[in-house]
This record gives structure tokens, C-alpha cells and sequence, in this order.
């Protein structure tokens, strides 16, 4: 029986690719210490996601474990030697506002365990599939010196430039940008996966992606734009817009594409790959559209705060350029786009957030 390894395996896409290729027969080990509750608080917390997977999938088996652990890593990776076929790394610091408070934790977890990683699978599993899930903040703040036009919604590139009709592809330049120190960490990840696959001949594959979202999301302020507007819209919680005029667009690819993409990848491999990874053309919004599109699906207006300055490194527009990917690997296509995933994350989560919303006017109450 072959093995799939996937660190963040509680996290969007740990776990939905845990599900993915459980149900192709694979024995899956997950790898999650629940850091994203040290990062964002029990609001963001992943524990409901990996209880779910232990009680649905019964030949998951988890490891309480953190990916700069590079003993406890090899273990898990002697364990299963040439067993495993695939490893997909999904664990990350994921916030680069976060970043700047814990620099340090940022880059270890980043970078470090990447390559902690990467040197197990060169040890024990040479033969295996690395996937990494990178980001396209590896490019900087490089896409806001295109030439942008405002439109009464969004933000938009001057219709007369390359990148207009699909995006932006992986030849932009990651030099001479502001990356955020978050953005910082994950290009040295992402060239180690690289060096890795063109060094040593290793399998290896960088997806840098646009906005990840799905209904498996654990949403907060500082990671998970639709998740959490949408969380917001629907148990009324104010929701903090930062500059742009609100007009900032991001793609938006939902967390089962982007495991289809993975697959494709797997079933034929190449090395040191880079591909940019997203919703495209096909799913994208501005954050002005994205709260009207929430409160049409929950029938009650968004309460936002509109802070004026933007985020440092933050991108004013955002479209990845997928056809070097679709080209490579014909039979995949994207299949959801932004109101799609809105109302699926909403149909999903309304009642979970319902119920926490309960707890926590109980626990008001009982303390006053």
C-alpha cells in the first residue's frame, strides 16, 4: 500500500487532501500540532477539522507533531520508508502580519521545516512526490507597480497589458520587491524545493497560490479572506478592511481544485517545478464584491471598519496566470468560482457557527 504524508493535515488543505487521497486507496499520516491556534487563537483552531478527519477516515493516523522536529519527522519517515509516494506539505506560518510580531517563528516554521522535510524525504524516500504548497507572495509587492485602473468595484490592470487577459505568470520577478517577512520565509522555502528537486533529481513541486478558501477553512482576521467574511456576514462580526478603497482584488481557488492539481501532478511528476496556482479569471473578486456577494447569500449586511492604510506588501491586485499548469496537465480545469465557494462554505459552516455563537453568549452570560 503506498503512503501519502501531509504536514498541516488539519489545516484547508491538509485536510482536504487527506480526504482526496484517502478515498483513492492510500494510506494517509497526517502531521499537525495545531499551531494555528498559537498564531490567530481557538477562534482559528484546526482541532475540529482533525477530529473529523479521525473519526471519518479510520486508516488516517495523526501525528501531534511539529515539522522542525527533525528526529521525530525522521521517525515518522523511517517508519514508512519506501512506502511513501507522496509527501504534500501544507504546514506554514500562513500570515504575514503575524510574521512581523515573531520573526523568528515565522522563518523556522517556514523555512527551517521545509527543509526538515525535504532532507527526510531525501533520506528515507528519494522516489517520493514532494509537493509544496507555496504562495504567490514569494513575487512581493512586484504587482502593484503595474498599471492599474480604477473601476467603480476594483482594481483592474490597464486592459492593454500582457498580464490582462490571464494573469500573472511565474517569469514576474521575486527580486527588488518587498515580500513581507512572511513573504521572505516562503522564498526560501520555495528555492529550497526547487534545489532540492533540480540538485539531487528529486520530485519536487512549488504551488504558489492565489487565495485558498474552502468550507474546511478555520478563517480569521489575519488568514482566510472568504472563510472569515464570510463567518463575519453571517454571525454578524465586524470585519476589518485594510486600504485599497476596498477594491483590492484576489483570486480565489477552492481547496478541491487545487488537490485535483496535486493529483495530476503526481500521476506524472516533474522536478524543481514552479507553477502559479489559482482561481484566475474564472474565480476572482474584489473585497467590495466579495460583501455584496455575502450578503446576498445571507440575506444581512456585512459590518465592516475601513482602516486607510493598507498592509505593507500587500498586493492591490492579484490574478494568477494558470496556463503554464493547464498546459503541462490538459485534464485539469477549474470547477468553482467565487459565489460557488461563498455558498458552500456558508451552507457547511452556518450552523457550526451558530452553535459556537451560542456557547459564547452563554459563557457572557454566565461570567456577568
Amino acid at each position: 500500500m503506498s503512503v501519502a504524508i501531509i504536514t498541516g493535515s488539519a489545516g484547508l488543505v491538509g485536510s482536504e487532501s487527506v480526504s482526496y487521497f484517502s478515498s483513492l486507496g492510500m494510506d494517509v499520516v497526517g502531521i499537525d500540532n495545531g499551531m494555528r491556534a498559537e498564531f490567530f487563537g481557538q477562534d482559528a483552531s484546526t482541532k475540529w477539522v482533525r477530529d473529523n478527519l479521525c473519526r471519518s477516515i479510520p486508516t488516517y493516523r495523526h501525528h501531534d507533531l511539529d515539522i522542525r522536529d527533525a528526529e521525530g519527522v525522521s521517525k515518522v519517515f523511517t517508519q514508512y520508508g519506501s512506502e511513501i509516494a507522496l509527501i504534500i506539505h501544507a504546514a506554514a506560518q500562513p500570515s504575514h502580519d503575524w510574521a512581523a510580531k515573531a520573526p523568528t517563528t515565522d522563518f523556522t516554521v517556514n523555512a527551517n521545516g521545509t527543509s526538515v522535510l525535504l532532507e527526510a524525504t531525501r533520506r528515507f524516500s528519494p522516489q517520493a512526490v514532494f509537493i509544496f504548497m507555496s504562495t504567490n507572495k514569494v513575487y512581493g509587492d512586484t504587482p502593484n507597480l503595474l498599471p492599474l485602473v480604477e473601476l467603480e468595484t476594483r482594481w483592474e490592470v490597464d486592459r492593454s497589458h500582457a498580464y490582462a487577459a490571464r494573469g500573472i505568470p511565474e517569469t514576474m520577478s521575486i527580486d527588488g520587491t518587498m515580500h513581507s517577512l512572511f513573504g521572505a520565509s516562503k522564498v526560501a522555502a520555495d528555492v529550497l524545493v526547487q534545489e532540492y528537486g533540480r540538485y539531487f533529481g528529486m520530485r519536487t513541486a512549488c504551488f504558489r497560490g492565489g487565495c485558498l478558501t474552502g468550507p474546511n477553512h478555520s478563517g480569521t482576521q489575519l488568514h482566510g479572506f472568504l472563510a472569515y467574511l464570510m463567518k463575519c456576514a453571517a454571525t454578524g462580526t465586524p470585519y476589518k478592511v485594510f486600504g485599497y478603497k476596498s477594491k483590492q482584488v484576489r483570486d480565489n481557488i477552492h481547496s478541491s481544485d487545487l488537490i485535483h492539481a496535486f493529483h495530476e501532478f503526481f500521476k506524472k511528476p516533474g522536478s524543481g517545478e514552479v507553477y502559479n496556482i489559482g482561481g484566475g479569471r474564472h474565480s476572482n473578486c474584489s473585497m467590495r464584491e466579495a460583501m455584496d456577494l455575502c450578503e446576498g447569500i445571507t440575506s444581512r449586511p456585512v459590518l465592516f471598519e475601513y482602516v486607510n492604510e493598507n498592509r505593507r506588501g500587500d498586493h492591490i491586485w492579484w490574478i494568477s496566470d494558470c496556463s503554464r499548469f493547464q498546459q503541462h496537465y490538459l485534464d485539469w480545469n477549474l470547477q468553482y468560482d467565487v459565489p460557488r465557494i461563498l455558498e458552500e462554505i456558508f451552507e457547511l459552516n452556518k450552523e457550526r457557527w451558530r452553535a459556537e455563537c451560542l456557547t459564547l453568549a452563554r459563557g457572557m452570560s454566565s461570567v456577568s
